[in-house]
């Protein structure tokens, strides 16, 4: 059977448009991998920006804090909380640093991209932005969150966790088992999307009018910035609640 010249232009066609790419990037070739050279330098920098100011802020521990060693403990008393509210009193504690670390990694990554000027930084090939202006980043964060709660619940329930596919009834199990598929797919494109909208705006208002109008919105990038990393952290720890039957 002879196919038709013009089915052939259609798939050529068809395939070279998914061989396009939004942007350039840099990447590194590590044996048969490829990495993602861009991602991998921000978010080393913004680990390098956390465990400076971790070092800074705990190198002179008093009884009566002050300085620095408040603000390192305000921001712990933060997370305990939110992880205590949904969690729960009982099962909170051994989450408190995942939770605290998915919230600071993506705090600092989203304000990173709104203070720093990634763009005066040349690469041969794409340019820097903030760790979660990437989609690779925000889906790994998401993956990770999904593995700990089905640790989570694995943990405490045994087997006797798959159980809840079928509740209250077996006609709902392909809903329940979507739901897991929707879980890090609503979190990671939410992260995107917000924080590449945030640094799109800025970047057009910047080149329309350089001077004034650019500030508020900067500001207000900053806000919306910690408010996602809040949303976030929320939801993992909702999520890991969920899956042992805490309170969330």
């Amino acid at each position: 059977m002879q196919i038709p010249e013009f089915y052939i232009n259609n798939l050529s066609y068809i395939y070279e448009i998914s061989g396009v790419e939004v942007g350039q990037h840099l990447y590194w070739q590590i044996g048969s991998f490829e990495v993602h050279a861009q991602v991998l330098i921000t978010s080393w920098i913004v680990i390098g920006i956390l465990l400076i100011l971790a070092f800074v802020c705990t190198r002179r521990l008093e009884t009566v804090p002050t300085g620095s060693q408040n603000l390192i403990e305000y921001i712990l008393e933060f997370i305990r909380d939110l992880t205590r509210t949904q969690i729960g009193e009982e099962e909170y504690r051994p989450w408190v640093p995942f939770i605290g670390t998915m919230f600071l990694f993506i705090f600092v990554s989203n304000w990173s991209g709104a203070l720093l000027p990634w763009r005066l930084i040349e690469l041969p090939h794409g340019e820097l932005a903030a760790p979660t202006n990437d989609i690779n980043t925000t889906v790994a964060l998401a993956l990770l969150t999904s593995i700990a709660y089905f640790y989570a619940g694995l943990n405490k329930k045994g087997l006797s966790y798959f159980g809840k596919y079928i509740q209250p009834t077996p006609v709902l199990l392909p809903i329940n088992i979507l739901e897991d598929f929707t879980k890090p797919l609503s979190l990671s494109f939410r992260l995107f999307g917000n924080i590449l909208a945030d640094e799109l705006v800025v970047a057009v208002l910047i080149s329309l009018v350089p001077l004034v109008v650019p500030i508020p919105m900067m500001f207000l990038g900053l806000f919306t910035s910690a408010i996602q990393a809040l949303i976030f952290a929320t939801l993992a720890a909702a999520y890991i609640g969920e899956s042992m039957e805490g309170h969330h």
